[in-house]
């Protein structure tokens, strides 16, 4: 059993009315440290630049700028947040385009059963800063603009059709989202400095035009537990969202968002924290700090997008550090799993499995070059455990 798993159920046992404050601290924190990678030590680049563990292959299957292999699409300037869907019995690998001044949009490219691009396509244009976003499970991709007002735009990998601005998800600076199936929720984090944690409850499921957008209040502490209070002012004009709930919690730079199995996972790049909310307990704890890894250096920082395969490993991607993509696995151990070479002005973004967990897509967002038309975006395959 998990230490954190443990711990809870010891919690749960001695009854959770006795715990508070620095006590639920102490119970809770149990962050990842330091072990070894379940896939073994990174072995030398491969030519596309790429350090991986034995057994693990890449390609390079778009960059930007550039005319994808098969298509007659030019692949988009600053390839970020990413999500993989299925579609018949191939796939599509949708990726946002982080660049401003309206600029910005999101693209896919549609895979078939045998990993052969099919087509590529643009699906949404003439947004500012499409950082990351999060897909849902009825097969859209939420696409989140990371400006002071920034929109959720719903996307439609499958089909292309036309984008939606959804506000009453909030006008703040979007970061990520996750849809959570059972609650029939979607989380949203918010990328400041006092950023704050939100969910988004949708009058019917399924249809992102209408609910009621909620703050996670809890206290300073790194766990405890927390209630949602209701935001009065979705525009957040002229108080921003993060200001108008007393009490809410501020973290700093709230960046990739993750849900599985009553929990989501988010990232906070101001103080390299993967922070653990356990939403049907109400409960929240760190699931990583990287000033909390002993014996150190911590194999994680600059962190920033994060996904989750079946078997219950989490994926987190730097955003400086050494352009890492690093594994922290269901028993709290944190190492490297990819490291990219000659990226020094880059971030990896964009994280996704297939379906079938066998196939890992993310991107470069400015390559080799430093520039946001030389992002590349990659696919790992390999004996992924699932």
């Amino acid at each position: 059993m998990e230490r954190r798993t443990f711990l809870r159920s010891t919690i749960a046992g001695a009854g959770v009315i006795a715990f508070s404050g620095a006590m639920w601290d102490t119970a809770l924190a149990a962050p990842a440290q330091n072990g070894p990678s379940p896939y073994g030590s990174l072995l030398p680049a491969d030519a596309n630049g790429v350090m991986l563990p034995s057994g693990f292959t890449s390609r390079i299957v778009a960059r930007s700028s550039q005319v994808v292999s098969g298509t007659s699409y030019t692949w988009h300037n600053a390839p970020d947040g990413g999500a993989v869907f299925p579609n018949g019995t191939g796939w599509i690998y949708a990726s946002n385009s982080e660049v401003g001044s309206s600029g910005g949009g999101a693209s896919v490219l549609r895979f078939n059963s045998s990993g052969t691009i099919t087509s590529a396509q643009r699906i949404l244009s003439n947004t500012s800063s499409n950082c990351a976003g999060g897909a849902t499970p009825w097969g859209t991709w939420l696409s989140c603009e990371e400006t002071s007002s920034g929109r959720v735009w719903e996307t439609y990998p499958a089909t292309g059709a036309s984008a939606v601005s959804r506000p009453a998800m909030g006008r703040f600076k979007h970061e990520a989202a996750a849809a959570d199936p059972v609650r029939q929720v979607v989380y949203l984090t918010e990328d400041q400095t006092d950023g704050c944690f939100y969910r988004f409850r949708p009058t019917t499921w399924g249809n992102l035009s209408s609910g009621t957008l909620e703050v996670l209040v809890a206290g300073t502490g790194t766990s405890g537990t927390f209630t949602w209070q209701v935001v009065p002012d979705v525009d957040g004009s002229p108080t921003a969202t993060r200001n108008q709930v007393s009490g809410a919690k501020h973290f700093n730079g709230g960046e990739g968002c993750h849900y599985a199995n009553n929990t989501v996972w988010f990232t906070t790049k101001g103080d390299n924290r993967v922070w653990e909310v356990h939403v049907d307990t109400n409960t929240f704890e760190l699931a990583y700090d990287d000033s909390l890894v002993s014996p150190g250096p911590a194999p994680l920082t600059g962190v920033d997008n994060i996904t989750g395969s079946t078997y219950g490993d989490l994926y987190v991607a730097e955003d400086g550090g050494n352009l890492e993509i690093c594994i922290i696995t269901p028993d709290d151990i944190v190492a490297p799993f990819l490291r990219l070479v000659g990226h020094n002005s880059s971030e990896i973004a964009g994280p996704a499995f297939t379906p079938n967990g066998q196939r890992l897509y993310f991107s470069s967002q400015r390559g080799t070059s430093g520039s946001s038309s030389g992002g590349i975006t990659f696919e790992v395959t390999g004996p992924f455990r699932v």
